[in-house]
Order: structure tokens, then sequence, then C-alpha cells
């Protein structure tokens, strides 16, 4: 079995590759999400991201569509204790915001969508700055106490209010962000390393990046003189027209035909040897997709392929 990683300094230990929850729902059905998550957990993952406002940009959607056929499947299979289950709060039509009885009433109702007692790592969505973040953690730490969540995470957050978080949790005994959900893949470094990475580094927080694959950019389906039919295809084709983008695409095929792995294999391994990084988040709308993701906790990149895509990727 592929060994699991800690999750931060928390008693979470994941697989190296979380499967992403926003497509369920949206481009993959009933059906095929189920045939998705038994095909994951049957290659030993255990890590499911989710959040409450998946899918509610579908037209017809209302938002918590994702959870609620998660919910489904692991009832249906009876895996709940075989799984970490990540979802996020404060993007929900009906939930937005992160005041104290938004997050408590967000929580409360990704709880019945799951149909479970507990979340096991529970995001903010995205910071809400009108709001002290005394009040978030205070209403995070209620639901820790409580036992709803087993452990708090941020995602699209300031180093600074990060920052801040962490020192109020500290000082005044309160539940802590274990996790970070950031913007990182290898055309996009500029959205975590820095401040941000440096705070969770000096914290001993996990990251768990978002867009790992550019959107399928980073699956090397985008190519010169190539269409592709995908929802995604407009803001993932964008990154051939820059000198990175095409670097990387050359350096991927390289390190790939080294390996006899897949493009997507590679950009994702790349991702998880960066520091902090737990685990990357990759979506599959089909089963067919996912052997790529998840052979990414038996691939291991030497110095110098890690070195050669950090290079064109800078």
């Amino acid at each position: 079995m592929t060994s699991l990683r800690p999750l931060g300094n928390s008693g979470l230990k994941v697989f190296p590759l979380a499967l992403g929850g926003n497509v369920f729902g949206w481009t993959a059905d009933r059906d095929t999400t189920f045939a998705v998550l038994d095909a994951y957990t049957e290659a030993g993952g255990n890590f499911i991201d989710t959040a409450d406002a998946y899918s509610a940009w579908v037209p017809g959607n209302e938002g918590g569509e994702s959870e609620t056929l998660i919910g489904a499947w692991l009832s249906g299979r009876s895996r709940r204790d075989d799984v970490v289950v990540a979802t996020k709060g404060g993007a929900h039509p009906e939930y937005k915001g992160l005041s104290a009885t938004t997050i408590k009433g967000a929580a409360e109702a990704s709880l019945r969508r799951l149909g479970t007692d507990h979340i096991d790592l529970y995001y903010t969505h995205f910071d809400d700055e009108t709001v002290p973040v005394e009040e978030i953690i205070g209403a995070l730490d209620e639901l820790v106490k409580a036992g709803k969540v087993r452990e708090i995470a941020a995602s699209n957050i300031s180093p600074e209010r990060l920052k801040a978080s962490l020192e109020f949790s500290e000082r005044e005994g309160l539940a802590r962000y274990v996790a970070l959900q950031p913007h990182y893949n290898l055309v996009s470094r500029d959205t975590y390393e820095g401040a941000l990475q440096d705070t969770a580094a000096a914290e001993g927080l996990a990251a768990v990046p978002y867009f790992a694959l550019a959107s399928g950019f980073l699956t090397g389906k985008y190519r010169p003189g190539t269409a592709v039919r995908s929802a995604r295809a407009e803001g993932a084709g964008k990154h051939l027209e820059t000198e990175r983008g095409r670097k990387v695409l050359g350096a991927l095929d390289k390190v790939a035909q080294e390996h006899d792995a897949e493009i997507a294999t590679v950009a994702l391994a790349w991702l998880a040897s960066r520091p902090t990084v737990a685990a990357p988040i990759a979506s599959a709308r089909t089963v067919g997709q996912l052997p790529a993701l998840v052979a990414v906790a038996g691939l291991e990149l030497t110095e110098g392929q890690l070195a050669e895509l950090t290079e064109a990727s800078a």
C-alpha cells in the first residue's frame, strides 16, 4: 500500500493525491462520480476534496451537489471511516462570508449533505476581511469542540491574515489551521511561493494546492493547432501563448519520456515534491483520467529532473 503523508502537524494522514470533487454534479453525473470514487479508493486513495459551493455556477444547480453525491457514495459504500473528507465553507449562495453565524450554518448544511457527523478537514473557502480573524477562529473552534470538525484550514488567504489567525489561536488556545489550499502549479508559482509559503513552512502547515494541473494544461493535451473540447479549454489554452507555458511543456515531455509516464503524472510529482506540499488536488470527470493522477504516488523524479522542471517554470 502507498505510504500516506502526514497533513502538517495534524493527526490526519493522506494519500499524495487529493481527489477534487468540483466535477461531481457538474461534468460527472452520479454514476460516473461513484465509479471515479470507487477507482480512486481502490488505488489506495483516501483524500477527497470538495466545497459547499460546488457546483452553484451550473445553470439549475444550487450548490452542494458535489457534497450530496459524495455523501451518497460514502453511505452506499460504507466507506466513511476509510477516507479523509475535506470541504470548504463561505462561498455557498446561501452561506456567503465568514461571520460566526454563517460559518456554523454552512458547516451544518455540509454535514447534512455529506450524511456524516463530522468533517475531517474544514476550510474557509475565501477569506472575508470584513470579519475579524478572532470571530472566524472562534466559530471554527466551536465546531471542533463540538466534534463536528476534526481539523481546520484556510484557502485563498493573505499571509498577513493567516499569520494573525495563527497568532490568535496560539494566544487563546483555540483550534489552529493545519493546512492551506493555495493556487499553485508549474505555470503559477507566485500564487503561493513567497510570503505565504514561508509562513506555512515556519508554522508547520501543509499545502494542498488547487489548479494543480492548471485546468488541464499540464496534462499535455493542449498543443498549438489542437482544439480541445472541455469546459475549461479557454482558461487552460491561454498558457500556450506564454513562453513559460511552452518551456514547461517541453520539460514535461522530456521527463515523461524518461520515465515512460504521463505528462500529468510528472507535473503532479513536481508539485508533490515542493516544500510544504502534502498532496496536490486533481479531479477526474471519467475513470479513464484517474490512472495518470494516482500514479503520482509511485513516481519519484530525480534531483536533476526536478531542477529542470523548476528552471523551465521560473
